[in-house]
């Protein structure tokens, strides 16, 4: 249904209450008159519960769930009480009269004192209900529905900058093995020292001394010395051997010095199998 067509249905809603308002407003005044209401209250009783019938209906537009019901039923029970008043007045010539003053709504006591009690409570009514419905209106919160939710949420994170993802060397864990290409070695002497090597490559972490009683009773070894070492322990080695890891767990040393023990005695082996060779 289109905007146009929407409008239209709105106006003839708005027009059909209106007539129907206007009808039912002489049997709403000469029922408040004949329960003893003075001139300018009975004018303003049909006010007070077909008015109160339209505030119903649209809380009953706006709000959900339980709410939306209670609107619903008060809308029902005024609908009802409307109804009753209006019937009264049809079976009552005497109320029409211009100059109608108190009298009976019922020939029989019990209904004339039902018929009595529903008119003047109505009025009491529209001020409980009609200010529990304001106060519904006001504090209600639209639901959201959780695909519509997932939805905005999946569009708000597109529109934030990329961040990047973490790169491998953030992510992996200290102990893994190193599984990158090796770079081509450059002769000993050429290559700096291990432990110009290690810090090079050896990850950030937190800044702070050690206590002397947390460190290390193991003695410290030099480049020189762990790399003899090594050459000890891998001598028997074969070259597929020679990983990172491994070397490692044999010199118990850190991965940052152990990859670089790997890199060097590659790069002996390979020379002594070049002289072989050249030999």
């Amino acid at each position: 249904m289109n905007r146009t067509a929407k409008t239209l249905l709105v106006l003839a809603l708005v027009a059909v209450v209106g007539m129907a308002f206007r009808v039912s407003w002489n049997a709403l005044r000469d029922v408040a008159r004949a329960i003893g209401a003075d001139s300018a209250a009975a004018t303003l009783y049909p006010f007070v519960v077909d008015g109160l019938m339209a505030l119903a209906l649209v809380a009953a537009l706006v709000l959900t769930d339980e709410a939306r019901r209670f609107a619903l039923r008060v809308l029902a029970a005024y609908t009802i009480a409307s109804l009753v008043l209006n019937y009264v007045h049809g079976l009552l010539p005497e109320l029409h009269a211009a100059s109608a003053d108190w009298s009976r709504l019922a020939q029989w006591d019990p209904a004339n004192w039902a018929l009595v009690l529903l008119a003047t409570s109505l009025p009491v009514g529209s001020i409980y209900f009609g200010s529990d419905l304001v106060a519904k209106v006001l504090h209600h919160r639209p639901s959201v529905d959780p695909d519509t939710r997932k939805s905005v949420d999946t569009d708000s994170n597109r529109s934030m900058p990329d961040q990047g993802e973490p790169s491998a060397e953030e992510t992996a864990p200290a102990g893994e093995v190193d599984s990158s290409p090796v770079p081509v070695v450059e002769p000993i002497e050429a290559r700096p020292s291990l432990a110009v090597a290690a810090e090079s490559t050896r990850p950030r972490r937190a800044t702070g001394r050690v206590p002397a009683a947390a460190r290390s009773s193991r003695p410290t070894r030099t480049d020189a010395e762990l790399l003899d070492q090594a050459r000890s322990l891998t001598q028997s080695w074969p070259v597929e051997k020679l990983t990172g890891e491994g070397i490692r767990k044999a010199l118990r040393t850190s991965p940052a010095k152990a990859r670089t023990v790997r890199e060097i005695l590659k790069a002996e082996r390979e020379r002594d199998a070049a002289a072989v060779v050249a030999g």
